[in-house]
């Protein structure tokens, strides 16, 4: 039988902010030992993948580059196959050189969409100039859903919110738990759905993609979900452990 292929979540996974989850680099080792196709695949999209691949070498994991996928890294997927190439951006280096990569021309001159991704340097000129595009036709994509990240960081959902309100238009969200990010990662490991888990410590995103995707899927209490919260939830995994290093069903 052909061996399964992993797509896992990075934090709370394998990380905890910058420090490994003990036993996380175990199971990479494992995965890797074992001939597994594999691919780390975030929400995050601040950062590059060698940026990422950085950030998990000082954590003590060494992960090649073409095994880290970002929303980021989707959002350019998915917008180079639609019309238009000039974007006005809200986020950092992973999503803007995700899109210069594939031509696009950033600006805040009469944008084809408004792409909102995440930064710490978000005011209120760029809910402005977002909000007037998107009111006078420009598309309104975010590289993600997510609402807060570790401590209550702002995360991308967080940032789009005044622009919907103010504009009463909702951003297609391209990151998971959304179908697109999912078919990406599948094309990026030339991989398909019933040969492939995904690993994850989020029900409603990491699990939710997998259930809506038609994946096997694994929970792991380490991060943001918890045993309790799976009560909540009309979906189920397929499986939970306490963390990635206990996983013993691929």
């Amino acid at each position: 039988m052909e061996k399964k292929h992993v797509i896992c979540d990075i934090d709370g996974v394998l990380l905890q902010d910058n420090a490994i989850i003990p036993g996380s680099d175990a199971f990479v080792e494992r995965l890797q030992r074992e001939g597994r196709r594999f691919l780390l695949l975030t929400n995050y999209p601040s950062q590059t993948p060698q940026d990422l691949t950085n950030r998990l070498r000082a954590a003590g994991l060494e992960v090649p580059v073409e095994c880290v996928y970002t929303s980021a890294m989707a959002t350019a997927a998915f917008l180079e196959r639609q019309e238009g190439r000039k974007a006005y951006v809200i986020g950092e280096g992973g999503l803007t050189n995700a899109l210069y990569e594939i031509g696009f021309t950033l600006t805040d001159i009469d944008p084809d969409v408004v792409v909102v991704g995440e930064t710490q340097a978000f005011n209120w000129s760029m809910i402005q100039k977002a909000s007037y595009f998107i009111m006078n036709g420009a598309r309104f994509i975010a590289t993600n859903p997510d609402v807060a990240g570790p401590k209550g960081h702002p995360a991308c959902g967080a940032l789009c919110a005044p622009i919907e309100r103010i504009t009463g238009k909702s951003p297609f969200y391209v990151g998971k738990p959304n179908a697109w990010m999912m078919r990406a990662a599948l094309n990026t490991l030339d991989s398909h759905t019933e040969n492939t888990v995904i690993v994850g410590d989020n029900m409603s995103t990491d699990i939710l993609a997998g259930v809506q995707a038609g994946l096997e899927t694994i929970l792991v209490l380490s991060g943001y979900s918890r045993r309790e919260d799976l009560e909540r939830f009309p979906y189920q995994p397929n499986h939970v452990f306490e963390r990635a290093a206990d996983i013993d069903v691929i």
